[in-house]
């Protein structure tokens, strides 16, 4: 964690960053400046739980100004604001104690989930408004709803980029056979449009953009072992079998089946470039999100899902890939000797929860991952998870589970990964979780905040940030 040691420090820096530009009145460099030669690299992943209605709401957010943030803040406080403008200041807290996390851990690179997007990943007014009004503006460690103030230091992320999601694109299917084909169900991936709940990524490092892998468009048909989804709940009246299908029947006509994709978002290899005293290290982020395995009614569809989007990069990885090719045409996995880091929220925990388990165990254990940012010493760990699960704030019946400190969501599960490949020599990492016993509490929960309790998305996210150490 930075601080900023002084009120004084923080006007001066405030007034460095206020700049000519009228959109945000912050000033950022059209060009970052380079990187400097370094040993050590923080690497986060963090569901943001920005999933608003429209991708034009998260943009109109991320460009408030400070001075907009502010008096929102002070009629919050104060008790005057309207019912509307609330809605939207309790949106900008959420949005200032996910910079605060953000600031405090302060990762070198960072994997943004649920992060919208237009769904073509070309327009970046949401993440430019987030690093101009938000990243590169002192937050409060101590929660933007607390009492007191302790500023933390800007955090600037020279490279950015936004990908395309298979999230709220329409497939012009019946894809939950209920007779109409309309969002968000019958999106290739859920959503209620095209951009909802994807996914976006930081970096101080130069982003390979020309080498950048994308495999949206990958067919869930051409993975070996994988087949149409079957309708196994035959007999249940909560789910029942949809006119003119039977027990048994594949649920997908074979022209969807066809072409039906495999990723609920987008599968990503982006590689960065690290300057180093031995020249520059390529490491490849492998970044996904995908899809919970729960919410099947008569077929296991979502548990299928889930289990081909984590093997995936088992495959990609392990040099099984041969059968894999990307949006350009390119085909096969990874090369043998790169480096590499798997980065998002899996849904998947490898001891419990509705998914399979076997399938994230073997990616967790695999030789080509570093065991000890797994399953070692260096798996990461917080304080918080475990007092979440004693005091029933996570979910219930997860609170039998053989790891409490590795948790990473309200769910009580491990579902958020940072997993280097075997080569990295790992240092360190974490789960930023403050119990109520540490700082930051607020950054948590705050009863006064949104309408369920004023805990998870209300106040930042029912996800935690999951970071890791490299040294290189």
């Amino acid at each position: 964690m930075k601080l900023l040691k002084t009120a004084a420090a923080a006007a001066i820096t405030i007034a460095l960053l206020a700049g000519c530009n009228d959109e945000t009145n912050i000033y950022y460099p059209s060009e970052p400046t380079p990187a400097p030669v370094t040993t050590d690299v923080r690497i986060g992943s963090f569901n943001l739980s920005f999933d608003r209605n429209t991708y034009a709401e998260l943009v109109t957010e991320m460009k408030l100004t400070k001075v907009e943030q502010d008096s929102l803040m002070a009629q919050w406080f104060d008790g005057t604001i309207s019912d509307e403008d609330k809605t939207v200041a309790e949106k900008v807290i959420q949005i200032k104690n996910i910079a605060a996390i953000i600031q405090t851990e302060r990762p070198a690179v960072l994997l943004m989930a649920e992060f919208n997007n237009d769904g073509s990943g070309e327009d970046l007014e949401a993440i430019q408004g987030f690093r101009l009004n938000y990243l590169s503006v002192p937050q409060n460690a101590l929660g933007a709803t607390a009492a007191t103030e302790k500023l933390l230091e800007p955090i600037q992320f020279g490279y950015a980029e936004s990908f395309a999601t298979n999230t709220g694109l329409l497939s012009d299917f019946d894809l939950n056979r209920d007779g109409n084909v309309a969002l968000p169900d019958d999106g290739w991936g859920f959503g209620f449009y095209h951009g909802q709940y994807a996914f976006g990524l930081l970096s101080q490092y130069p982003i390979d953009t020309a080498n950048i892998r994308t495999f949206q468009n990958f067919k869930w048909k051409d993975m070996p072992g994988e087949a149409n989804p079957t309708i196994i709940n035959c007999d249940d009246s909560n789910n029942p079998i949809p006119a003119g299908m039977a027990c048994g029947d594949k649920w997908y006509t074979d022209d969807v089946w066809a072409v039906r994709p495999m990723s609920s978002k987008n599968h990503v290899d982006a590689p960065i470039i690290i300057p180093t005293e031995n020249g520059d290290k390529v490491v490849h982020l492998l970044l996904s999100h995908p899809t919970p395995p729960i919410y099947d009614t008569v077929t296991e569809n979502n548990k299928l899902l889930n289990r081909a989007e984590i093997k995936f990069w088992d495959d990609y990885t392990s040099g099984e890939g041969s059968y894999i090719y990307d949006d350009a045409g390119n085909e096969g996995g990874i090369a043998d000797d790169a480096s590499f880091v798997i980065l998002g929220d899996l849904n998947a925990d490898p001891e419990s929860g509705d998914g399979h388990l076997d399938t994230i165990k073997a990616l967790l254990n695999s030789d080509k991952v570093n065991q000890l940012a797994t399953n070692g010493v260096y798996a990461p760990t917080s304080l918080g998870g475990p007092e979440c699960l004693a005091t029933g704030e996570c979910r219930a019946e997860n609170w039998d589970t053989l790891y409490p400190d590795m948790v990473t969501s309200t769910s009580g599960l491990r579902i958020d990964f940072v997993m280097p490949s075997a080569d990295l020599n790992v240092t360190d990492s974490g789960v930023f979780w403050p119990a109520t016993f540490e700082e930051g509490r607020l950054l948590m929960n705050d009863e006064r905040v949104g309408n369920y309790g004023g805990g998870g998305k209300s106040v930042s996210s029912d996800h935690r940030f999951v970071w890791v150490d490299i040294e290189l």
